[in-house]
């Protein structure tokens, strides 16, 4: 039996930490590799370098739409291929445990389980949901 009064806010802890995670994620490869070399990573795995700069806006606004909760469902779902492209470019060869060489493919696969989980469960506690007007509004909990 789902709680209902704290199934809204498991969503909201679920929604911000995916979007912090993605922030995260997207943070290491503008400031730490830069864009550049992100793209020139994806080069050397066989992906074209532009897809580096779609990842990184896809990981910048997907994380600030999980956070604010904006289109949630559709946030999750949006950055679902993110991390099946990185599975199936990098991690996956490398086995399932995270802790081998070039990171296994169990930590993005668990996340894209997480995003799936975001996406069945929808916006939760708090969220900035869209008005037809174009202003946003913040949803709590009834």
């Amino acid at each position: 039996m789902i709680d209902q009064k704290s199934a809204p806010y498991a969503a909201l802890l679920l929604r911000v930490s995916l979007g912090g995670l993605f922030l995260a994620h997207a943070a290491l490869k503008i400031f730490v590799f830069t864009p550049a070399g992100t793209a020139q990573f994806f080069a050397s795995v066989g992906v074209p370098p532009a897809l580096a700069y779609v990842t990184m806006a896809a990981e910048v606004a997907g994380g600030v739409a999980l956070i604010l909760g904006v289109w949630t469902r559709l946030a999750a779902l949006a950055l679902t291929p993110v991390l099946i492209g990185a599975i199936a470019t990098v991690h996956g060869a490398a086995g399932f445990f995270f802790n081998n060489a070039n990171g296994g493919w169990e930590y993005p696969a668990f996340w894209i389980v997480a995003l799936l989980v975001q996406a069945l469960l929808g916006d939760g506690a708090l969220a900035m949901v869209p008005s037809r007007f174009g202003a946003a509004r913040v949803r709590g909990v009834a």
